[in-house]
């Protein structure tokens, strides 16, 4: 029987560490694609959830900090009578030039220190799952990070994320584009060359490639001509999840209203709510000073219940039940023209009925960028619509018809196409990752 590390030699793995969600995948020689799959409340999943969760624990007499990740720190987080502190969308901070790192219980971390916690809890599962050694892989990264606003600002953010694979204990990792690793796993599929337009919709970043794909290409090695364009705006998931929450949950908590100091009328802070509509951002409310300040307009508040709603909300750190909620009327505006939003605690209850044209409307800003970003594509790469032979849009965002109208428009209903929309780019790195090893192994 071959070791686990000989093993390792005959596979190449793909890790799509994604926002929200993560996933990793290996290939055989078969280019057989296998997703690592992963325990959570009582059935399997193939997404990782990108989030940690840290407690304090008492052992023998002391404080002990304990950490959970995926779909283990979700258990462990709903089951906490006490709430520890929930971490998540660390990758929406790396090309952040201040944002170096936080506090937890009085310890200092580095956001690459947290992330590494992730990929480390993944990359052991995935071995124990798969009986190899991992310390190789093919990453998964955006065409532009979240809040990267030139090349370097990319670069930098990219050199993080590589620091942060480092730490888990991987000793070789290669990026790739996301949508050009969605474009690996569609051409596995093709009997015949295309040129195509990838779109993959993550929770930070909307990101499109142009590629030539097909038997052709894969005969004779990919070459960088292939690849036609790549374009991405930091718009997707969290923007539209954002806009429900300014218009369903923040006014419920006191955004717009008003309080009474030294005889004036002020309104309550605006930036708490800002904060608010990124829900990841929330465990950054919970800090003594805002919750001071929070108290504060409390006492001072024209209206008060609103604003204990609020506090409540950030002091149990309740982002991810909420972030639930919003997922749950997103996918229901997808499937229906109206559909009803409901969040309850047994303190903050919350409910409305949405209707997909309100919520098309609230987000009109975002198409209008994620449209311009594909035009812009199309533009540069001298590409007319009517040359691009499919369009392939993956990833959670891809389903929601106001953005699925953007590409009909352009190019046709007849010539879109979807498929494994979360795990596409896990399968197209495991399938870059087969190519490189092959490669490597002609060199040789």
């Amino acid at each position: 029987m071959d070791s686990p590390t000989s093993q390792a030699s005959k596979v190449a793995i793909g890790i799509d560490f994604g926002t929200t969600n993560s996933s990793i995948a290996f290939a055989g020689r078969s280019d057989e694609v296998q997703l690592a799959k992963f325990p959570y409340l009582g059935s399997l999943t193939d997404a990782y959830r990108s989030l940690l969760y840290l407690q304090q624990v008492r052992e023998g007499g002391a404080n002990t900090l304990k950490s959970w990740t995926g779909p283990e720190g979700i258990e462990q987080y709903l089951s906490a009578d006490v709430k520890g502190r929930l971490i998540q969308s660390l990758k929406s901070f790396l090309s952040s030039r201040t944002l170096h790192g936080t506090e937890v219980f009085g310890r200092r971390y580095t956001i690459e220190d947290l992330i590494a916690r992730i990929l480390r809890d993944l990359r052991e599962k995935a071995e124990q799952q798969f009986g190899i050694n991992i310390r190789s892989a093919v990453i998964g990264r955006p065409v532009h990070f979240v809040g990267a606003e030139n090349q370097a600002d990319d670069g930098y953010a990219e050199g993080r994320l590589r620091s942060a694979f480092e730490l888990a204990g991987y000793e070789s990792v290669e990026f790739e584009m996301e949508p050009v690793a969605a474009a690996h796993y569609y051409e596995s599929m093709l009997d015949h060359d295309e040129l195509i337009l990838i779109g993959d919709f993550g929770g930070g970043t909307s990101d499109f490639s142009l590629v030539h794909v097909g038997p052709t290409v894969r005969r004779r090695g990919r070459v960088s001509g292939d690849i036609v364009g790549n374009a991405g705006v930091g718009i997707a998931g969290d923007s539209f999840d954002a806009k429900i929450i300014r218009h369903l949950v923040s006014p419920a908590l006191g955004a717009g209203s008003q309080l009474r100091s030294l005889g004036k009328i002020l309104t309550v802070p605006n930036w708490v709510y800002i904060r608010l509509e990124r829900w990841h951002h929330l465990s950054l409310l919970r800090g003594r000073d805002v919750l001071n300040m929070l108290r504060g307009v409390h006492a001072q508040s024209l209206e008060p219940e609103k604003i204990g709603a609020l506090i409540h909300f950030i002091k149990e750190d309740l982002g991810f039940h909420l972030h639930r909620a919003v997922q749950k009327v997103k996918v229901d505006l997808s499937n229906n023209p109206v559909a009803k939003f409901q969040f309850s605690d047994g303190f903050v209850d919350l409910e409305a009925m949405v209707e997909r044209a309100s919520f098309e409307e609230w987000i009109c800003d975002e198409l209008g960028q994620i449209a311009a970003c594909v035009d812009s594509l199309l533009s540069s790469s001298g590409v007319m619509p009517q040359d691009v032979d499919m369009v392939f849009l993956t990833g959670g965002s891809s389903f929601v018809p106001a953005v699925r109208k953007i590409f009909e428009t352009r190019f046709g209903e007849n010539r879109i196409r979807s498929g494994n929309e979360f795990t596409s780019v896990a399968r197209g790195l495991a399938l870059k990752a087969m190519d490189v090893r092959m490669s490597d192994s002609k060199a040789r």
